[in-house]
């Protein structure tokens, strides 16, 4: 395992299973029926999250008219969900200390008082855009618990072979509700008129119509995040009462050793670079696909969508294969890198037909778009399962902190940088394409270790 591999003693289960025959599984660990309850809940906060933090981008024509917001308005509202992220050690901090309830409730309440302050209908415009930011900036406070919490969850309320699916789906949900967006919003709230085509032009569509239609999808929001407040307020435990495996009873470093084991652990520093990179970039590379996509006139809304759906339904699906072959998430993850590598470069030299003399079809871009959001998107979970076995027993809500904060320092850059100070967006494909070939190359050298997964099949057996 090298210089940072867990000793005997760190790998030792606080509680000891009794002898069991066979492969029966050890009698002090038990699987509740209430894990799905608990998943169902955790999810459907990262869903509605994810809408929230994407509400604006795909409808800004109509919020430019509505409330005089401006371009880097728009860029701004997106840029809270990475800038929610700064204070990610106290939130790690409380995980570990409190438990995955308390710190999930702060979460949900920080949800519901920022859908509660940007959903004030006041009439003065100035006033209500500084609320609307505010509502933006305190959902993403909501980022670091909701997007690093899942295979938490998942080590903590389900058995070893359910446990990568778990994650994923408690991972990716954010990632749907930022999908889900896309639809939403260009479904509910109509187009101004400078965007209509001249067929479409006899319907006049008022200002003020426009600002009722984004209230009443800000009052939904509104409803659901309450809704689903209470329902953890109520139950959402923290632990089962008997933990379904030795690893997940097993004892773990303290807050600050996990910290300092993270830091000088120069393999899982290696992976959390392939992680960070590429899903940082293609983050903020998403935000302004838009106008990646201009020259060639493509629709980059639902080319978002597929490729943010796809991503979330290949991602469970390797998953649940992760499960039924465990011990092989490096293999993985090399195949997907590799797939996201050939689909960014074919994207690229497309956009470049002028130069490479390459059929730039709608279809193309979009096939080729979407398999670079479908590879991506769905590495997410692997990578996350292969943080906590690579740096085990490093607790699983601190690692995977860690892990986004990086991302999401990558995706809050990017974006800084491309509001404020750069209009030339050609580039930028490049960067994507490099990203991938650069997570891919470290994933090639890295040398993978399961130490959570040595627990669970040799000492429970």
């Amino acid at each position: 395992m090298g210089a940072v591999s867990s000793t005997e003693a760190e790998r030792e289960p606080l509680l000891v299973p009794a002898h069991t025959e066979g492969n029966s599984p050890p009698v002090n660990s038990r699987v509740y029926r209430r894990r799905w309850l608990v998943l169902t809940l955790f999810s459907l906060l990262g869903l509605l999250q994810g809408m929230v933090w994407n509400f604006w981008g795909p409808i800004q024509n109509s919020a430019i008219h509505a409330y005089g917001f401006t371009k880097p308005d728009i860029a701004v509202l997106v840029l809270w969900g990475p800038v929610g992220f700064v204070p990610w050690l106290l939130f790690m901090w409380l995980m570990d200390k409190k438990g995955l309830r308390a710190s999930l409730l702060l979460s949900a309440l920080f949800m519901l008082l920022g859908a509660a302050l940007r959903s004030i209908p006041l009439t003065e415009q100035p006033l209500r855009r500084w609320l609307i930011h505010g509502g933006q900036f305190l959902n993403g406070l909501a980022g670091p618990t909701i997007m690093s919490a899942g295979p938490y969850l998942s080590t903590t309320w389900f058995a070893p072979d359910q446990r990568a699916t778990a994650t994923a789906v408690a991972s990716l949900f954010c990632y749907l509700g930022g999908a889900a967006s896309f639809v939403v919003g260009p479904l509910v709230v109509p187009a101004p008129n400078d965007t209509l085509s001249a067929t479409t032009m006899a319907a006049a569509v008022s200002d003020s119509s426009i600002r009722d239609r984004i209230q009443l999808v800000m009052y939904a929001e509104l409803i659901a995040v309450a809704v689903l407040f209470a329902a953890v307020l109520l139950y959402f435990p923290s632990r089962p009462p008997m933990p379904p495996s030795v690893a997940a009873a097993s004892q773990r470093l303290s807050y600050r050793s996990s910290i300092c084991r993270l830091l000088s652990n120069l393999r899982f520093l290696m992976i959390a670079l392939a992680y960070a990179v590429p899903t940082g970039v293609i983050a903020g590379w998403s935000g302004v696909l838009d106008m990646v996509l201009t020259p060639v006139k493509v629709d980059a809304g639902w080319i978002g969508f597929w490729s943010t759906v796809g991503g979330c339904v290949f991602g469970v699906a390797m998953a649940r294969f992760a499960d039924s072959i465990r011990g092989m998430l490096k293999l993985i993850l090399v195949l997907m890198l590799a797939g996201a590598s050939l689909s960014s470069t074919w994207f690229t030299l497309t956009c470049l037909s002028g130069v490479t003399h390459l059929p730039a079809t709608a279809a193309i871009l979009y096939t080729s778009c979407i398999l670079v959001g479908i590879f991506i998107n769905s590495s997410v979970p692997i990578f996350f399962e292969l943080f906590i076995e690579t740096v085990y027993p490093v607790p699983e809500g601190i690692t995977c902190g860690v892990v986004t904060f990086l991302g999401n320092l990558v995706t809050g850059l990017l974006l800084f940088f491309l509001t404020f100070y750069c209009k030339e967006l050609s580039w930028l494909n490049w960067c994507l394409t490099g990203s991938c070939l650069f997570s891919l190359v470290l994933i090639l050298f890295f040398r993978e270790s399961y130490d959570r997964l040595y627990l669970d099949v040799f000492v429970s057996v």
